[in-house]
């Protein structure tokens, strides 16, 4: 299945002579990455969905070591290393490390001195090669769209997964190329820098709960005035964004917390070395 979002050049005729058993999914606006990955998620029948960037390059026996993290009920998905066209590590596991009231999502780590059986918890799957169970998908509604056009729509489904009781899982042995996408950075960099910090204040608008998202609100007050003052204009602008998005949306109740996630990410590799990228 491939989800077309608004290609402009001839993706969708070549596909659809030169691979005529390929599912292709037309869309005639772009409408960014959560909606047309949702569009081909409601054509999969299987029990497992790849969901796959078209610049990724998948390695011989990809999906082998994976699938044995589907014997466990409670797995939610899986993710390969990313590579880059050098062959250096790029994206793997992801450490969630809290900085004050705010979760980092982007630390990235490996085990050092693990056995080779250890399965290695993730705090999200990328978006660019996530293995995911097609039901437990399902009933999460797929990607939330209101992280269009791009970013933080991946964090935001494993959280919600693990938020559901849950597991992503980090699988070393297999191995993908990715290029990194050249139609986010065309875009222009103050632009996706607004949309990021946009979509930063949506994810924890929906998932920080208590001690944690009072301190939050009183750190996003206090830093909002500090750029007023400093006369930061696209800050103010991702804020109000960001206060136009939610508006008719109420923070995420669910089984566990953001931060019992947290624990449960790095309860199973605490005894084991770290390496942070």
């Amino acid at each position: 299945i491939v989800a077309d979002d608004a290609s402009a050049d001839d993706s969708v005729g070549f596909l659809q002579k030169a691979y005529p058993g390929v599912q292709v999914v037309v869309s005639d606006s772009n409408g960014g990455f959560a909606k047309n990955v949702n569009r081909g998620i409601s054509r999969a029948k299987m029990d497992l969905v790849l969901i796959l960037n078209s610049d990724v390059k998948l390695r011989e026996g990809y999906f082998e070591p994976q699938l044995r993290y589907f014997q466990k009920q409670d797995t939610f998905g899986v993710m390969g290393g990313i590579y880059d066209a050098d062959g250096k590590l790029i994206d793997s596991a992801k450490y969630p490390a809290w900085k004050g009231p705010r979760l980092r999502s982007t630390v990235n780590f490996t085990l050092e001195d693990a056995p080779a059986d250890t399965w290695c918890t993730t705090l999200f799957l990328s978006g660019a090669n996530a293995l995911v169970d097609r039901k437990k998908l399902i009933a999460l509604g797929g990607f939330d769209e209101i992280y269009s056009p791009f970013y933080m729509e991946d964090v935001d489904l494993s959280v919600r997964a693990w938020r559901k009781g849950w597991a992503c899982y980090y699988e070393p042995q297999a191995r993908c190329m990715h290029v990194l996408s050249s139609t986010i950075s065309a875009l222009g960099r103050d632009h996706v820098k607004r949309i990021a910090k946009r979509n930063k204040h949506i994810f924890h608008y929906l998932h920080l709960s208590g001690f944690r998202r009072f301190l939050w609100k009183t750190q996003q007050t206090g830093g909002l005035l500090l750029r007023w003052l400093a006369l930061d204009a696209a800050y103010y602008r991702s804020y109000m964004d960001y206060r136009k998005a939610v508006r008719n949306r109420k923070p995420l109740k669910e089984r566990l917390s953001l931060a019992e996630v947290t624990a449960r990410v790095l309860e199973p590799v605490k005894a084991y070395g770290k390496r942070l990228f």
